[in-house]
């Protein structure tokens, strides 16, 4: 706030003072004003920071309800053990196979028979070499039919593998 002497306007040009001096205060806003610039900056920082993770939160939410669909879809029920889960690229191609406890392999909710996964992870191989292959097998599936399936990808050259569990294990 500054103080000061307000200039008194004479009628003569002689400008003597008669003793009528008066205060007068102006405010400076500029400070002021930069402060509220600056917060409004922040605050739509802030609100697009929360933005962007509310969208990837519906993505998410998203990608689990149509996997609920389409497992409701195929009919079978499979029960993935739980464990640590770490996601896998979802930018590369996945071949996601369910093994249920007896059965054919499910692939995309269609049963594959044993003898026909061989040309198709050949076949796949094919088309991109990073394929993941996710094996999601149920609790009651023996050991030695996931490592079968492990083993017959290695050995197409199906290197990247996965095995899918439930969320929360430890």
């Amino acid at each position: 706030m500054a103080i000061g002497k307000q200039p008194e306007v004479s009628d003569d040009l002689g400008g003597e003072d008669e003793g009528g001096q008066s205060i007068f205060a102006e405010i400076n806003i500029t400070p002021l004003t930069d402060v509220f610039l600056v917060m409004v900056v922040i605050f739509m920082v802030s609100a697009l920071a929360v933005q962007v993770e509310r969208n990837q939160e519906k993505k998410v939410e998203q990608q689990q309800k149509q996997q609920e669909e389409e497992q409701k879809r195929s009919g079978i029920k499979i029960t993935l053990p739980s464990g640590q889960t770490q996601e896998i690229d979802p930018t590369k191609s996945s071949l996601v196979l369910e093994i249920p406890i007896s059965g054919d392999v499910i692939l995309g909710g269609k049963p594959i028979p044993d003898a026909s996964l061989d040309a198709l992870f050949r076949a796949q191989f094919t088309r991109d070499r990073n394929t993941q292959v996710v094996l999601k097998a149920d609790k009651g599936v023996q050991h030695g039919r996931v490592v079968n399936l492990m083993e017959r990808a290695k050995v197409v050259g199906l290197t990247r593998l996965a095995i899918g569990t439930a969320a929360g294990g430890k």
